[in-house]
């Protein structure tokens, strides 16, 4: 079975584009790209596929605006730029499309969508509507309020996090390298470009993290954890070079470019997918080896007696990494009790919680329906 073979046919597509194709090397935006995007995403949905576009570019936008020269560096100054560019953005967007008779709408999301179970329900909501109703969403990260989204450009999380909120089929990454290589392609002219990828292991993570330009290496590595999103939420994805025209429909079409990572059989349920990616770790806790066992080959949940150690300050709810006695995270969940609860009543049996920590409480740390176990290993 040839490369073309393996990978499915997809109708519902998440797009995610980067900065460094959006704009020029001055940070203003490339207008002969945007174009020649927006025609292939348009005939696309001619096609009869539904599209979704995750864009970068606010502050790019914002400088053309602006007439800045230089990309700002301080924080103020680079949110100022985006708050001007998202409106300019979205306009180009909505005029190009409109051009081709497609209809476009915003939506800037941040962290805190995704962290709030409402507001996740509600985004998700919000973006099978418009698909149901033959609208192409346009979205990206809140510039002018999304620090971190600033200092990290962390819209290739944002893109798998979407793919997840919509069910997609197959989550594109477009970006100035062609793929995932072995090695860094400008100093390793020799590096293979790896073209499947069936499980995200520790070696595929260190061909992200070799030597090179800092900042095409950090894109790579949040590509990287793009991917673990998106498969684990059972979409597919592909990390492609968009500098080509046409290579969404070279896609599409059976071409094996770039490289793919296949989607989870045994993928996370939308509520696990929630509790996975959608909120932030507060605290961890280290489980010993008959715990990991019970939760990593029977489906247990965890509990007290299991706890070897407490780490970090979190409140009762709070989203923890459960890890090994080698501090390798084997997986995630809400836990039934605060920090300094936990501490009283590790390593106790179940029926010493409410005398320890003075209330009625659940008898499991992370009950199994809120905990997700994602990678065990072997052994001690």
């Amino acid at each position: 079975m040839n490369k073309a073979a393996r990978r499915p046919a997809a109708q519902r597509i998440v797009v995610k584009v980067g900065t460094r194709l959006l704009t020029h090397e001055g940070g203003q935006l490339n207008l002969i790209f945007i174009e020649r995007l927006v025609r292939e995403l348009a005939d696309l949905k001619n096609q009869g596929r539904q599209i979704v576009l995750v864009s970068s570019g606010a502050i790019g936008a914002g400088m053309g605006r602006l007439g800045l020269k230089r990309r700002p560096e301080a924080i103020p100054e680079l949110q100022a730029a985006a708050a001007v560019g998202q409106g300019v953005l979205i306009q180009l967007y909505e005029k190009l499309f409109m051009e081709y008779g497609q209809t476009v709408a915003q939506l800037l999301l941040t962290r805190a969508d995704f962290a709030s179970r409402g507001r996740y329900l509600n985004a998700s909501n919000t973006i099978l509507t418009l698909l149901r109703w033959d609208v192409v969403p346009v979205i990206n990260e809140n510039d002018t309020v999304s620090v971190q989204e600033i200092k990290l450009g962390d819209n290739d999380r944002l893109s798998a996090l979407v793919a997840g909120l919509c069910d997609a089929d197959l989550l594109v990454i477009l970006t100035t390298a062609a793929g995932l290589y072995e090695a860094d392609p400008e100093t390793s002219p020799q590096a293979r470009l790896i073209s499947e990828v069936y499980e995200i292991t520790p070696e595929i993570k260190r061909y992200a993290a070799g030597p090179g330009d800092h900042l095409a290496t950090g894109g790579m590595i949040t590509k990287l954890q793009a991917a673990e999103i998106a498969t684990n939420s059972g979409v597919a994805m592909i990390i492609a070079g968009g500098k080509e025209a046409g290579t969404l429909h070279r896609i599409l079409d059976g071409e094996p470019l770039g490289t793919y990572f296949h989607p989870q059989r045994r993928h996370l349920n939308r509520r696990k997918r929630w509790i996975a990616y959608g909120r932030v770790i507060k605290g961890s806790v280290v489980v010993d080896d008959g715990a990991r066992k019970a939760l990593c080959g029977a489906g247990k949940s965890l509990l007290p007696v299991g706890v070897l150690e407490v780490k970090g300050s979190f409140k009762k709810g709070a989203l923890i990494a459960v890890c090994d006695r080698q501090g390798r995270e084997i997986g995630r969940g809400l836990s039934n009790f605060s920090s300094r609860e936990l501490s009283l009543i590790r390593r106790r049996s179940s029926c010493d919680i409410i005398p320890l920590i003075g209330r009625e409480a659940d008898d499991e740390v992370i009950h199994r329906d809120n905990l997700i176990v994602y990678h065990c290993h072997q052994g001690g």
